[in-house]
């Protein structure tokens, strides 16, 4: 099979088009993460960029492919972790500020060439596809710091400098903690608030009484009088983010590309700090025993107290309006909508002690699911006389009855927050895409069918064994996104590669000629094909998705341009994850072939179907 450059690809994308309208997809999205982004050779900081040159180039190739882009989350990570899903809920990470636009005129040259060279030549991992997280980290605030003492001093009475002191204004009820923060981190020599000797700092905005209430202001008036330059700059990086961002989203819009942002299910460790009265003292948010950890996974993440959620009345109490405020700008800044990561810490979380492990032995359950749990039943939705008692605490179907009105009560977060944010923001509930993948239990389900929220099918972690899997291809609803992995799989290429000459392997064959190959009179041999050709195996798990009725399909990078690397391993740390990037000549790298795909993909419907758009699929060969 040939495969097309995405220069070539993109000399004739009508027909691309069209078959996915037969098909029914009304959206096709790249995933890609804002550090995966490329450089121009000689733009490579050492961290990618959707705000740089080279950033606008994918989006403007990608365009009349793909409608939409799925990024990763955009928040402020930490200088000891590149994390995307560990960073802020409302700052943005300032790593995305593309340098190479503060040299130039619009932004009066504030950044000096040399500089900027500077950081591009000493960048360790220049053109080599990996970002240098450590050394981006440190040398590009030295940069922007650059950079704010000239905008500081030159642009006092220009026009950028008048929106500077707007968007400060604005954006006050986030961005004033977010940057007294930084001073404090500066004062305390580290940005983990946790180990700050000065334990007043700590809780400044958490006063307990009106002594400390005015101690505290006090010391918030010494920090910013101390340190109103470094306030003033961590203000500055923010303003300068949100310019850029605004036209990068401008000029997707207008090649029809939309931006799905992503919202992580964790908050900062700057979050922890600002927000502290709000989570429920001694319990962290995380993941019970399952694919990826024997032992369940302990985020660390503070988990929202729902007494403060909702107030007696069913309103918003002081955590459901931040919740509220949070999606709201989300929607605001990304009108192509939003990806909720973990979409069973809204609804079913899983929550465990501080100092034990999230698993069910040492006292760990699900918040609103454990009425027999001595400290967790005051939340509980659920009854005694709902579970299945014959079921572990941390199993999906333990909870075996639902009336409708424990529905509403598992699904009011989203309804009257996420669902809410968006209508005000003149979105519907289908710019709303849900991470459901791994553990749904029945609450969450039953919250996702309620709405009619669009859910994941991820066709990788099918088992073949089970007939009716809801991640094979037969059984993939419309209102669902459909994909072959995301950023917490290995590519495809390395799945096919696992299953050749298996049993495994096989078992995945029967299926997929099953439901792709009905009416083919060569059955066992295409069979015998899938289990032994790699290439073969992948190209029809890539047709699997398109041929299924999903409306909607993402595809991760690393499956697209065929790149054998893994982005990042679910459970684990190190310099490898996250630091994946597309390389930065792209345009040279040999994608999937897209046409063959949609073609096979038409003619897995059957002959009469296949019939009825003859025209497209030879438009397609």
């Amino acid at each position: 099979m040939v495969c097309l450059s995405l220069t070539e690809e993109k000399k004739d994308t009508k027909s691309i088009q069209e078959a996915l309208k037969v098909l029914g997809k009304e959206n096709f999205a790249l995933i890609m993460h804002g550090s995966s982004f490329p450089s121009k050779p000689d733009e490579d900081t050492g961290f990618g960029s959707y705000n740089s040159d080279a950033g606008h180039k994918l989006i403007e190739y990608a365009s009349g492919i793909f409608n939409a882009l799925q990024l990763g989350p955009a928040g402020k990570t930490k200088s000891s972790d590149s994390s995307p899903y560990c960073g802020t809920i409302f700052s943005g990470n300032p790593l995305f500020i593309d340098l190479k636009k503060l040299t130039q005129k619009e932004w009066g040259n504030i950044l000096s060439e040399d500089t900027y060279n500077r950081v591009v030549l000493n960048n360790p991992q220049r053109d080599a596809g990996r970002t240098a997280y450590s050394y981006i980290h440190k040398a590009q605030n030295e940069a922007l710091k650059e950079a704010w003492i000239n905008f500081r001093s030159k642009s006092k009475s220009s026009k950028l400098f008048k929106k500077f002191t707007s968007f400060k204004k604005e954006n006050s009820s986030w961005l004033d903690n977010d940057a007294l923060y930084e001073a404090l981190s500066i004062e305390n020599e580290n940005d983990y608030w946790y180990i700050w000797k000065n334990e007043t700092d700590k809780n400044l905005l958490d006063p307990q009484s009106e002594e400390e209430k005015e101690i505290y202001s006090k010391r918030i008036e010494e920090i910013e009088k101390i340190y109103e330059d470094e306030i003033e700059f961590y203000k500055f990086c923010q303003f300068v983010l949100e310019i850029q961002n605004e036209e990068t989203k401008k000029f997707a819009l207008k090649n029809g590309v939309k931006m799905i942002a992503d919202r992580q299910v964790a908050f900062s460790d700057r979050d922890a700090w600002a927000y502290q009265s709000l989570f429920l003292p001694g319990w962290y948010l995380g993941c019970p025993p399952d694919y990826f950890s024997k032992d369940g996974q302990a985020w660390g993440f503070p988990v929202m107290n729902p007494d403060k959620m909702f107030n007696e009345d069913g309103s918003l109490g002081e955590g459901g309006i931040l919740m509220k405020n949070l999606y709201k700008k989300m929607f605001k800044d990304n009108p192509g909508g939003v990806r909720i990561d973990h979409i069973v810490g809204l609804i079913d979380p899983w929550v465990y002690k501080a100092g034990k492990k999230p698993m069910p032995s040492q006292g760990a359950g699900r918040l609103y699911s454990s009425p027999e749990h001595p400290e967790l039943s005051r939340y509980a939705i659920a009854r005694k006389e709902d579970l299945d008692w014959s079921l572990e605490a941390d199993k999906e179907k333990r909870v075996k009855t639902l009336s409708d009105e424990q529905i509403r009560l598992y699904g009011r977060l989203i309804e009257k927050i996420v669902i809410g944010a968006a209508k005000e923001c003149g979105l519907d509930k289908n710019s709303i895409v849900c991470e459901d993948l791994g553990t749904l239990t029945n609450p969450v389900a039953a919250v996702m069918e309620k709405y009619e929220l669009q859910g994941m099918r991820l066709t990788q972690f099918v088992i073949p064994e089970i007939a009716e899997h809801p991640y094979r291809c037969k059984n993939i609803s419309e209102n669902v996104w459909n994909m072959v992995g995301t950023h917490d799989n290995n590519p495809i290429s390395f799945w096919a590669e696992s299953m050749i000459n298996t049993h495994e392997g096989y078992l995945h064959a029967k299926n997929l000629v099953e439901d792709l190959f009905a009416e083919a009179e060569n059955k066992d041999d295409i069979i015998v094909r899938l289990t032994q050709d790699k290439e073969y195996l992948k190209f029809v798990k890539l047709v699997e998705i398109f041929a299924s009725k999903a409306k909607n399909v993402q595809i991760f990078f690393t499956d697209y341009f065929q790149i054998d690397a893994t982005y990042n391993t679910p459970g684990t740390s190190g310099d490898q994850n996250w630091s994946l990037r597309l390389p930065n000549n792209f345009e040279e790298i040999k994608p999937i072939d897209i046409k063959a795909i949609l073609k096979q993909s038409i003619l897995s419907r059957g002959s009469e179907f296949a019939s009825e758009h003859q025209d497209i699929i030879e438009k397609l060969s």
